[in-house]
């Protein structure tokens, strides 16, 4: 009766978190993510999903979980990318593509030179926490937990990665919208370069996670379309790892692991989603980014409630100081960068929180700024970051194994 409690859960409480995020304004500013973590820490210490080692109840709860965590963001990343159109690329200003290249040499230089000052502190799987950090810093939670799924991360350094960066990041933004932006207006006192790009009056008025309407008639239809293709493209990603493994690339042919290869499966998505997004039919389905968030609420539940706070001890400092390092060290390279690019203070702010946060973020920091002209330039900037993150991730792991 537990184990069928904890999958109700994990199932519909998103719905709840959406339902009351689209009411209450201040769920808003705490974000779905956050509301989703606190739910799946809240059950594992209250010990509610936890059984007894070695009893077939645990190794049930075990075989859902990995089922709904291996599941839940493969089909999210095509639904969440659907609805981007990255054709603005060709159509942002100058100023915005440097902006977007200056915050991807801060974080690039702040996860690697980090991962140098901190490999011998302790902290655990390392190379896998500055993967994540990429992403997360290059288009927020969606490409964290790719990666997180992707390199097989435990679900526990994962909870308390997430945490700390939360912790580290709130301040930030609380920082920003309480008046911050005027710092760095002087600090980058440069003028602003507004784009002829227009954007969608209810995107500007409600933010881009808006949950109204989901299950209207004329819309829910289409929005199950997108997750169909999103369906066909996990399949395409399974079928793309089970041929590499039968040709020997991927996996253990002696063991007979590895046929569904993560991160095979979730870069073959990523890409298929990002040329499926070209087509307008496909870019003008409704609702469909809304729905891959309510997958990633439903991740981010289970791996929350798989954290065991037995499992902490000194090592979990040193991991908050690495990712105090890289948010601080990132931000500060980022505003140098600007400043010798001549990069307004307004469109460094929305450049760092769509890098940092995602999307969902921009609409309101620039309600606080007061400043329009800057909306679709931190939309655009966290769009590519959505696209680009997961690949970067993926090659910053690899690249610090080899050390």
């Amino acid at each position: 009766m537990r184990i069928i409690i904890a999958v109700a859960i994990y199932l519909l409480f998103p719905i709840i978190i959406v339902s009351a995020f689209h009411k209450w304004k201040i769920l808003q500013k705490i974000g779905t993510v956050i509301l989703a973590y606190a739910v799946g820490i809240i059950m594992s210490l209250t010990g509610f999903v936890t059984f007894e080692p070695g009893t077939a109840d645990a190794a049930t709860f075990e075989s859902i979980q990995k089922l709904i965590m291996n599941i839940s963001v493969p089909l999210a990343i095509p639904l969440m990318l659907f609805n981007c159109d990255f054709k603005l690329w060709t159509r942002a200003l100058p100023k915005t593509i440097l902006a977007l290249v200056g915050g991807i040499i801060a974080i690039t230089v702040a996860v690697i030179s980090g991962f140098f000052i901190f490999r011998n502190t302790g902290v655990n799987d390392i190379e896998n926490v500055s993967a994540m950090m990429t992403g997360i810093y290059t288009g927020g939670t969606m490409n964290f937990n790719a990666l997180g799924a992707a390199l097989g991360v435990d679900p526990t350094t994962i909870t308390l990665v997430l945490t700390f960066q939360m912790l580290i990041t709130f301040p930030l933004i609380m920082f920003i919208t309480g008046g911050g932006y005027r710092l760095f207006r002087k600090i980058l006192p440069f003028p602003d370069e507004s784009t002829s790009i227009t954007l969608n009056s209810n995107m500007e008025d409600h933010g881009i996670e808006n949950y109204g309407m989901m299950l209207n008639k004329k819309v829910f239809p289409k929005t199950m379309l997108g997750l169909l293709l999103s369906i066909g493209f996990l399949a395409i990603g399974a079928g793309l790892s089970l041929l590499l493994y039968n040709l020997g690339v991927v996996g253990d042919q002696e063991t007979g692991t590895g046929k569904l290869n993560e991160l095979v499966i979730i870069l073959t998505i990523t890409t298929l989603s990002i040329i499926a997004s070209f087509s307008k039919k496909i870019r003008e389905l409704p609702k469909t980014f809304e729905l891959g968030m309510i997958f990633i609420l439903i991740f981010s539940i289970a791996v929350a409630s798989q954290f065991n706070p037995y499992s902490i001890d000194m090592s979990a400092i040193s991991l908050g100081l690495f990712v105090l390092y890289i948010m601080l060290v990132s931000v500060i390279i980022h505003i140098i960068f600007c400043r010798f690019s001549k990069i307004s203070g307004d469109l460094y702010t929305v450049a760092q929180v769509g890098l940092f946060c995602s999307p969902p973020f921009i609409p309101p920091v620039v309600g606080a700024m007061g400043n329009k002209k800057v909306l679709i330039s931190g939309i655009v900037i966290g769009l590519i970051g959505y696209a680009i993150g997961t690949y970067m991730g993926v090659g910053i792991a690899y690249l610090l194994k080899l050390f």
